[in-house]
């Protein structure tokens, strides 16, 4: 019988976006038979009064507010969710697998910051002179917070680079992909000649199809281990009973 619940993808804008952003990918991955979830950070469309003052701390709790909510639906399986973040968005959506069960992640552009001024005003951060230069660097695990996060996450993880992205640069990706040496499986996509924003509509495109194809190989993967489970348990039921 086909499952009760449904795979959950909860989906996070970046910084000056919007669940816009996503509300057409949502409706692709409804179309994988799961259900989906877009909503608005924190100073973003109807509280864009915030803009200026709102802090990470407090995008965090919109995120977990957002996951609570999402898992708490009937519809929803809790053991099957999916994060799938933008820049500032895989940044959160990284730092609430340390906060809640999360099975596959996918990050396109994350971004990263220092653990430093953690209540400070997220758009303050990017006055900090050496941001560009940390981003540039080699950083340990366990030397930044997120990075601490996707060193214990243990699920699937889909990591998309953009090849011009000037905002996010190769080493920031490089760093995720280092942090994530316990996960379950590294798939990595480089968009070709990409901006950050993905300006183009055949780079989002190409982002759209890295991203659906990969949510379909993970759920049909994991049904089909459900279905393997329910076989096997029912076959060793009948050889019992002969």
């Amino acid at each position: 019988m086909p499952a009760t619940a449904l795979p959950g993808v909860l989906f996070v804008h970046g910084w000056g976006g919007s669940q816009e952003q996503d509300l057409a990918r949502a409706r692709e991955v409804a179309g994988l038979g799961c259900a989906s979830l877009t909503f608005d950070l924190r100073g973003h469309e109807s509280t864009a009064e915030r803009f200026e003052s709102v802090n990470r701390d407090q995008n965090l709790r919109d995120l977990v507010a957002a996951y609570d909510w999402f898992v708490g639906q009937r519809s929803v399986e809790p053991t099957a969710i999916a994060l799938v973040g933008i820049s500032y968005g895989g940044y959160l959506a990284s730092l609430l697998t340390a906060l809640r069960p999360v099975r596959w992640l996918s990050l396109r552009a994350p971004a990263l910051y220092k653990d430093e001024d953690w209540t400070k005003p997220k758009l303050a951060l990017h006055a900090d002179p050496d941001l560009p230069a940390f981003r540039r660097r080699t950083i340990e695990w366990h030397a930044n917070r997120a990075l601490t996060a996707c060193a214990a996450f243990r699920g699937d993880v889909l990591l998309v680079e953009s090849e011009q992205d000037h905002v996010i640069p190769h080493a920031v990706v490089e760093n995720y992909v280092s942090a994530f040496s316990g996960a379950r499986s590294m798939t990595s996509r480089v968009i070709a000649g990409a901006d950050h924003g993905l300006s183009q509509k055949r780079w989002q495109q190409a982002y759209t199809s890295h991203l659906i194809n990969w949510l379909s190989e993970m759920i049909f993967g994991a049904r089909s281990e459900v279905a393997t489970a329910k076989v096997d348990k029912l076959e060793l039921r009948e050889a019992g009973a002969t």
